[in-house]
C-alpha cells in the first residue's frame, strides 16, 4: 500500500513543481545512502545534496529522504520532512562575492547553475556497533568509529583546477574541497537527529575572506500514508506548511537558533512533526559565529505579499542572504514568531559565519589562506508535536527541543562552554581536537536468536550486555532486561510494542526479580547455556498461544541503573536494533514425511481478512502443511488454471505486497501466502477453488479446496 502511494506522490511532483533530480551520473556519484540506525532516515550524497526527492531507486524501492520516524510500525508517525536540502558555501575572493551551491530552487539538471558541487570519492560508512548479530551495521564495525553510523563524503566546487567551473553558467568556484562527516546513533534519546560536520579546505591560490556555510532546504512535512492522491481533498500538497526560527535558550543559557517547518494543520494527525536545522559549532568558538535565517516561497524572486522574503537569484544575493537574517514582521499576516503566517511552499536557509582560519584584530572578519581549513557543524533534527497545544508554540516544540539539546550535547562532548577563547596565534584547527561526540550509553542490545513454530515464538539471547562499561562512569551498571512483542494490526491506539516481561538484578535496585525465570539451567537448577548454530545463549523466553499467519515482532533490550551523580536516568538500549519480524506457522514437512493434508486459512475468505491492507493487491490467504520444496497449482471449479506458486524454505513473502520482504521476516518454512491475484494479473472472483500441492522431492501430490466470498 505504502509503495503505491509514494509512487503516486512522486508522479504528482513530476507533473507539478518538477522537483525531480535529474543528475548526469558520474562513476562516483551516490544518492542511495541514508542513515539507518536511528529513527531519522536522512539521505546523504557525496555531491552536497541531502534527501532524494522521494524518487525510485534502481531496485524499485523508495528510501527515506528525511523521514521520522523511520523505524516505527505506526503509520501516523512515518512522516517525511523534505524532498531535498543541500549545502551552500560562500566567501569573498579578491573583493568578489562567490557562492557555491549543491542545489537551488527549481534547478535539477546537471550542468546548470546551482548544481555546483562534484563528488570526489565514494561514501565511506563505519560503525561502532560490533556485537549485535541482528544489526546490519555490525558489518561496518571499526574501532575508530565515532557513532553507530558514521558516513564520510568528499566533494568540491571545481573541476580539474581550482578555477575550472565545469562549464556551469555563472559559477565562479571558490576553489574549495569539502569533507563531510555525518554521525547518527540508535539510542532512544538520540535517534531523532543527525550531525553533519563540514570541513572546507582552500585548494586555490587565493585567500578567501569571511566564509559562510548554510543549508538550503525545500521542506514539506507530509505523511505518504495519508489518504490517496486521487481521494477528493486528500493526498500530498506542498502548500500547507509554515516556517519559523526558534531562538529559545537551552538549559545552559545558549540560544538554540533552530530553523523549523511544520504542516499547518497536521493533516488530521498524520503530519504532526517538526523539521529543524541548526548550527552546533565550528572550528572557531561559537561566540564568533553568527547564525542567520532566511525563508522564501519556492522560486519566488519577487514576493509581492512579503517583499523581504524573496528568492536570491545570483551569487551576490545568495551571499547577502547567508550573511544576514530575514527581518521579523508584526500584525495578523505574521505568526507569533514574527514570520509569514500564510501557508505556502516555504523554503528556508540557515547559515553561519563569518569563519576561516585567521581572524582580524577584533575577530569580526576571518580569512582562509591557501591550504588552510575551517569547519561548521549542523544538525538535522525532528520532533513530534508535544500534546496539549492547539497551535505552533514553544510548548508544542518541546520534543524538538529535547532532541536538539541531545544533538548539541553530542557535538559539545567535553566542550561545555562552546565559547573557548583563542589565544593569540593559536591555530583554529586545534579546536577540532576537542573530545566531542561523547554520549551516555546504555548497555548494548543483547545478541538474539529466534525460533518459530505454530502458535509459538521462542527467543534466546546472550549475556553480552552484562559486562559493558558505561563510557562516562566507567562502571558496569547493567541492571536488567525487557522483552517486547507486538502483533501488527490496524489498531495503533495501544502503541507500537507491549512489554511482555521485565527482569532485573537482585541488588536492592528496582524490582529485584532476578533472572531465574529466563535463565537456561542445567539439571541441577544452575545457570547454564545452550549451543545453537555454534553460538551459546544464556536466556530464553517463550511467547505462546499467538496466531499463525500474523506479522509479529519482538525485541529484547538491556537497561542500566542510571547515574544519579551525573543526573542521568536509567538508559535502555534501542528497541529497534534487534527487532525481528516473524510469521508463526507450521514448519515444512521433511522429505518422505508428509503426514498432514495441505490446507488454506482463512477458509472461507470473506472479502477481507483483518491482516489485509486497503489496496486490491494487499490481500492474503495462507497455504499450510507444505513440503520443503513444493509447487502449488490453483484451479477454478471449471478446471481452469488460476495460478502457479513455487515454494521453498527460503520463502520471505517476496511475491505479494502484503508482506514486506525488506524486513527479512522469519517464516516457518511450511506455509506460503497468496495475494488472490491470478497468473493473468487479475483479481480472483468469488467462488470455490481447487488446488494441488506437489512435493518437488518425492513427486507426491495432495489436493485441497477453499472458498472465496466477496
Amino acid at each position: 500500500m505504502r509503495s503505491s502511494i509514494v509512487i503516486i506522490i512522486f508522479l504528482s511532483n513530476l507533473i507539478g513543481q518538477q522537483r525531480t533530480l535529474n543528475r548526469i551520473q558520474v562513476a562516483s556519484d551516490e544518492y542511495d545512502k541514508y542513515t539507518t540506525v536511528g529513527n531519522l532516515g536522512l539521505t546523504i550524497t557525496n555531491f552536497g545534496i541531502l534527501g532524494n526527492g522521494w524518487n525510485l531507486m534502481e531496485d524499485g524501492s523508495i528510501h527515506p529522504s528525511c523521514q521520522y520516524k523511520q523505524q516505527t510500525e505506526i503509520a501516523r508517525e512515518q512522516i517525511e520532512h523534505f524532498s531535498y536540502a543541500g549545502l551552500w558555501v560562500g566567501g569573498i575572493v579578491n573583493g568578489e562575492r562567490r557562492v557555491s551551491t549543491s542545489i537551488v530552487d527549481g534547478v535539477f539538471e546537471a550542468g546548470n547553475e546551482g548544481f555546483e558541487l562534484f563528488a570526489e570519492t565514494p561514501i565511506l560508512i563505519q560503525s561502532s556497533i560490533s556485537s549485535t548479530t541482528q544489526d546490519s551495521m555490525a558489518q561496518y564495525y571499526s574501532p575508530s568509529a565515532i557513532s553507530h553510523q558514521d558516513m564520510f563524503a568528499d566533494f568540491k566546487d571545481y573541476g580539474t583546477s581550482a578555477s575550472d567551473n565545469m562549464g556551469i553558467p555563472n559559477h565562479n568556484p571558490l576553489g574549495i574541497e569539502i569533507h563531510l562527516e555525518s554521525y547518527s546513533w540508535n539510542y532512544s534519546y538520540a535517534d531523532a537527529f543527525a550531525i553533519l560536520n563540514y570541513t572546507f579546505k582552500n585548494a586555490s591560490s587565493d585567500t578567501i575572506r569571511d566564509i559562510y556555510a548554510g543549508i538550503w532546504a525545500d521542506p514539506s512535512v507530509a505523511n505518504f500514508n495519508y489518504t490517496d492522491y486521487y481521494t477528493p481533498g486528500g493526498g500530498f500538497t506542498w502548500y500547507d506548511n509554515l516556517d519559523g526560527f526558534d531562538e529559545s535558550e537551552d538549559i545552559a543559557g545558549f540560544n538554540r537558533n533552530i530553523a523549523y517547518q511544520y504542516d499547518a494543520d497536521g493533516d488530521d494527525g498524520w503530519a504532526e512533526s517538526y523539521l529543524g536545522m541548526s548550527i552546533l559549532g565550528g572550528s572557531i568558538p561559537m561566540k564568533y559565529l553568527k547564525t542567520n535565517y532566511y525563508q522564501w516561497v519556492w522560486t519566488n524572486s519577487n514576493n509581492s505579499d512579503y517583499p523581504a522574503y524573496s528568492m536570491p537569484i545570483d551569487d551576490n544575493e545568495r551571499y547577502e542572504k547567508m550573511s544576514s537574517s530575514v527581518p521579523k514582521g508584526t500584525g495578523p499576516d505574521y505568526t507569533s514568531e514574527g514570520y509569514p503566517a500564510s501557508e505556502n511552499s516555504w523554503l528556508f536557509l540557515i547559515s553561519a559565519g563569518p569563519t576561516g582560519s585567521i581572524p582580524n584584530a577584533d575577530t569580526t572578519s576571518w580569512t582562509l589562506a591557501p591550504g588552510d581549513s575551517c569547519s561548521i557543524a549542523f544538525t538535522v533534527v525532528c520532533g513530534l508535536w508535544a500534546d496539549g497545544f492547539s497551535g505552533d508554540s514553544p510548548g508544542r516544540r518541546n520534543n524538538l527541543y529535547v532532541n536538539y539539546d541531545w544533538a548539541q550535547k553530542a557535538y559539545d562532548g567535553e566542550d561545555k562552554n562552546r565559547n573557548n577563547i583563542l589565544d593569540e596565534g593559536e591555530d583554529t584547527n586545534d579546536n577540532l581536537k576537542i573530545d566531542r561526540y561523547i554520549l551516555p550509553a546504555p548497555p548494548p542490545v543483547p545478541n538474539m536468536h529466534v525460533e518459530i513454530e505454530s502458535k509459538k515464538v521462542t527467543l534466546y539471547w546472550q549475556n553480552n550486555a552484562e559486562s559493558y562499561l558505561d563510557p562516562i562512569s566507567q562502571e558496569a551498571d547493567f541492571e536488567g532486561y525487557r522483552i517486547y512483542g507486538a502483533r501488527k494490526t490496524d489498531n495503533e491506539s495501544l502503541g507500537e510494542f507491549s512489554l511482555l516481561l521485565e527482569t532485573d538484578k537482585e541488588n536492592d535496585i528496582g524490582y529485584n526479580t532476578g533472572f531465574s525465570m529466563i535463565e537456561i539451567q542445567n539439571n541441577y537448577g544452575e545457570p547454564d547455556s545452550i549451543n545453537i548454530n555454534n553460538t551459546y545463549y544464556h536466556y530464553k523466553f517463550e511467547n505462546s498461544e499467538i496466531k499463525d499467519g500474523w506479522l509479529n515482532y519482538y525485541a529484547i533490550t538491556a537497561y542500566d541503573r542510571g547515574d544519579p551523580d551525573a543526573n542521568l536516568e536509567s538508559l535502555e538500549s534501542s528497541i529497534y536494533s534487534n527487532r525481528v519480524y516473524v510469521y508463526p506457522g507450521e514448519s515444512a514437512s521433511i522429505e518422505d514425511q508428509w503426514p498432514d493434508e495441505p490446507t488454506v486459512y482463512p477458509n472461507p475468505y470473506r472479502g477481507q481478512a483483518l491482516w489485509d491492507g486497503y489496496g486490491s493487491r494487499n490481500k492474503m490467504i495462507w497455504f499450510r502443511n507444505l513440503p520443503e520444496e513444493a509447487e502449488i497449482r490453483i484451479f477454478s471449479l471449471a478446471g481452469d488454471l488460476v495460478d502457479v506458486i513455487q515454494h521453498d524454505e527460503s520463502y520471505k513473502g517476496q511475491d505479494i505486497n502484503n508482506i514486506d520482504e525488506r524486513k527479512n521476516p522469519l517464516m516457518s518454512g511450511g506455509e506460503h501466502a497468496w495475494d488472490l491475484i491470478t497468473m493473468y494479473d487479475q483479481a480472483t472472483a468469488s467462488g470455490l477453488y481447487l488446488f494441488t500441492v506437489e512435493d518437488k522431492n518425492s513427486g507426491k501430490i495432495k489436493e485441497g479446496k477453499f472458498l472465496i466470498i466477496k
